[in-house]
């Protein structure tokens, strides 16, 4: 498969799949539908990053903007059902999360409600004409082109990883924070140019995902201390916040040391430089 073909082939099946998720979660509404929705938007947005690194298009950034904004309206909802989740396994031993637990149940009611307004809302035949146009050029860009220019933008964007990972602080979850965001790009680039990258371990992807996960579990626990935070102002007097506060703040503590432990296995999913050799050819 050469790379013209493989950004063909990848923008219609992102583009297909979200579509198709969008579908769904008009037709059933419900977590996992609203989950997989917003997988499909993240991953469609990823490939239009790896575009507008091969191609200058005005284009990619109204698309962008359109399915970002999509993204950021679900944002809280997501958040919401994350901490749910997490709670009803910790429930029965930590019993004192109750209130809390009643609180976000009673604000994903009316996310949902909000959701699914928002969800049967979206307009998207502007964009499914965008996205037509855009193919249409990809298919007339010179193929030696889009090779040098997708490798150099994977590598862009792995520094980029590597510019915050050294920024580090175990202090200041915000900095961890930083490197998701920049890993979760590249990551999804890897996904897209997966079938063209020669020698590349498959178990890398999973390996990929599962330190994407690490990061992603400290996030969660700074947004369910927000929440918590947030909440004690609503609380009846009767409630103690303490137990929770601690409970939250041991699960944050044990996230960011497996994460800090762990967080050098970063240097073995990509070359450090576009003159080096991959890890796995070391």
């Amino acid at each position: 498969m050469n790379t013209q073909t493989l950004l063909l082939d990848s923008l219609n099946a992102r583009r297909d799949k979200y579509k198709a998720e969008l579908k769904n979660c008009r037709l059933e509404f419900s977590e996992e539908a609203v989950h997989d929705f917003r997988v499909a938007t993240r991953r469609l947005l990823s490939f239009l990053d790896l575009l507008r690194t091969v191609m200058k298009d005005p284009g990619i950034k109204k698309i962008r903007r359109t399915l970002k904004d999509q993204l950021d309206n679900l944002d809280e909802l997501r958040d919401t059902q994350v901490l749910l989740a997490d709670i009803s396994e910790m429930i029965q031993e930590t019993p004192a999360l109750h209130p809390f637990q009643e609180h976000l149940q009673h604000k994903e009611k009316k996310l949902l409600r909000a959701a699914r307004k928002e969800i049967k809302s979206l307009k998207i035949a502007d964009l499914s004409k965008r996205i037509q146009k855009l193919y249409k050029k990809v298919e007339s860009i010179k193929q030696i082109d889009l090779e040098l220019s997708i490798f150099s933008a994977v590598d862009e964007a792995f520094a980029l990883v590597n510019q915050r990972y050294t920024q580090i602080d175990p202090n200041q979850p915000a900095t961890i924070h930083r490197v998701r965001i920049a890993f979760k790009k590249f990551r999804y680039m890897i996904e897209a140019i997966f079938p063209i990258l020669e020698n590349f371990p498959s178990d890398q992807l999973k390996k990929m995902h599962d330190y994407q996960t690490a990061m992603g579990d400290i996030q969660d626990m700074e947004v369910a201390s927000q929440e918590l935070a947030d909440f004690d102002g609503l609380a009846p007097a009767s409630y103690n916040p303490e137990p929770a506060r601690s409970f939250y703040k041991e699960r944050h503590t044990l996230a960011i040391s497996r994460y800090i432990e762990d967080k050098g296995e970063v240097f073995t999913f990509w070359r450090a430089a576009s003159d080096q050799t991959y890890p796995q050819e070391k």
